[in-house]
């Protein structure tokens, strides 16, 4: 075993034990007792339902991490990488092309092999708790056309990305880096109109007062807004949600149907602030910048490692490839990926933090933005007290009592503010 290899298992155990350890603490901060800024919301029964959730997902969770991580390691060990590579090599086609079957191979095997886990989460937890609406027939649907979408678009992108590899010389990681760019910008340009759809249906939202209600509101705050859509959510899931997508004129927001059917009005259109919050804080260009420079570390490290003997030794390679090399770079970066995955997470949780402040500043009643989140929690399940050490590694948004209190804390300092009394005061003192 070379330098290579030991990184790379210190870094898949070191991982899967940080996983471990936050799932643990996190199911020691469940409390009995209900936190009283939901009570009224949760009733005990379902508070204890959302308990039995989260347990049952955190078992769950381990055991699929456990076999995921002893299918590498066995795969790796038993040399099946360089296997996989002389099979393919020997079908005779080009480089670019072995390096797309290659990596597709082991994509879609890992994909098979995880489909019994996908299949009981949809057909047994899910449906145990009472969210999943999803049919056979959806979820065999949506596996295929999620396979056609891979071949049909991510095919061509890693052909690309190969060939520049293999005959662009010392700037192939830069036109690499900016031909996923213009990818990644076309696909977020055309996703909503042309992707989406093939696994929802985007329907406008009637004319009634939610309609109103939110035109008036965009219109007040200077947010371009032509259509508001309905996604047929309730197809797959109870869960509700609400979601931005898109730039230009092909921008969307959308509300789950579950989310219209079990709020108000006055809760919708606090969601609708929220989610216009993340447009007028530059929240989606900020995260898209991240995005792209994110892409460019990687591409300018992998030139560097990409076709590295050691690297190639540590797998038990014969012949070194564009196609291999890939593959082990991102699992030598798994360490760095991990790093940046948190620092951006918690950018993620600080947006989600002004995009509510935008819809307090911005709302005639930001009691109804808290409304609308714990209505959200009880109706998905959530987890009211996650433990901070599991919200640092896995949350990109915060807790939901923490974005109560500090709605509450901005909207008493509002209050304050209007009727001219010093921050922090009170009308009595």
């Amino acid at each position: 075993m070379n330098l290579y290899a030991g990184i790379i298992l210190v870094a898949l155990f070191l991982e899967f034990a940080l996983n471990a350890v936050a799932d643990y603490l996190n199911l020691k901060a469940l409390q009995k007792n209900l936190p009283a800024e939901a009570e009224g919301f949760y009733d005990p029964e379902k508070y204890r339902k959302s308990q039995d959730y989260l347990e049952t997902n955190t078992r769950f969770d381990f055991i699929v991490s456990v076999v995921e991580l002893a299918v590498v390691l066995v795969f790796w060990f038993a040399g099946g990488f360089n296997w996989l590579d002389l099979v393919v090599r020997g079908w005779g086609f080009g480089p670019v092309s072995t390096g797309v079957l290659y990596v597709g191979a082991l994509m879609f095997s890992l994909k098979f092999l995880m489909l019994p886990f996908s299949i009981y989460s949809t057909f047994s937890i899910e449906d145990r708790f009472g969210f999943n609406k999803t049919t056979p027939k959806i979820f065999a649907v949506d596996l295929l056309k999620g396979a056609a979408l891979s071949i049909v678009l991510g095919g061509p992108l890693l052909a690309g990305v190969f060939a520049f590899f293999e005959s662009a010389g010392d700037l192939a990681w830069l036109y690499c880096w900016g031909a996923v760019v213009a990818f990644t910008l076309i696909l977020q340009f055309i996703a909503p109109t042309w992707i989406m759809p093939l696994f929802n249906k985007f329907t406008p939202l009637e004319e009634g007062e939610l309609r109103q209600r939110i035109f008036d509101y965009s219109a007040r705050v200077g947010f371009p807004l032509t259509n508001v859509f309905v996604i047929d959510g309730s197809r797959r899931s109870s869960k509700s949600n609400a979601f931005f997508t898109g730039f230009g004129k092909n921008k969307r927001i959308a509300l789950f149907d579950t989310l219209v059917a079990q709020h108000s009005a006055p809760e919708l259109e606090a969601v609708m602030a929220h989610e216009i919050g993340h447009y007028k804080k530059k929240h989606i260009p900020r995260q898209m910048a991240a995005s792209i420079l994110h892409m460019g570390l990687i591409f300018y490290l992998l030139s560097i490692f990409l076709t590295h003997p050691g690297l190639f030794d540590a797998f038990y390679m014969e012949r070194l490839s564009v196609h291999a090399g890939m593959i082990f770079f991102v699992m030598l970066f798994s360490p760095l990926e991990l790093i940046l995955s948190i620092v951006l997470q918690s950018f993620s949780r600080r947006y989600e933090f002004e995009a509510d402040q935008f819809a307090v500043e911005t709302i005639a009643d930001p009691e109804n933005m808290a409304t609308a989140l714990k209505k959200l929690s009880v109706n998905n399940l959530s987890n009211l007290t996650p433990h901070p050490f599991y919200v640092f590694l896995k949350y990109s948004h915060p807790p939901v009592l923490q974005r109560i209190a500090a709605i509450r804390r901005l909207d008493t300092t509002l209050k304050e503010t209007e009727r001219g009394l010093p921050e922090g005061s009170t009308a009595g003192a």
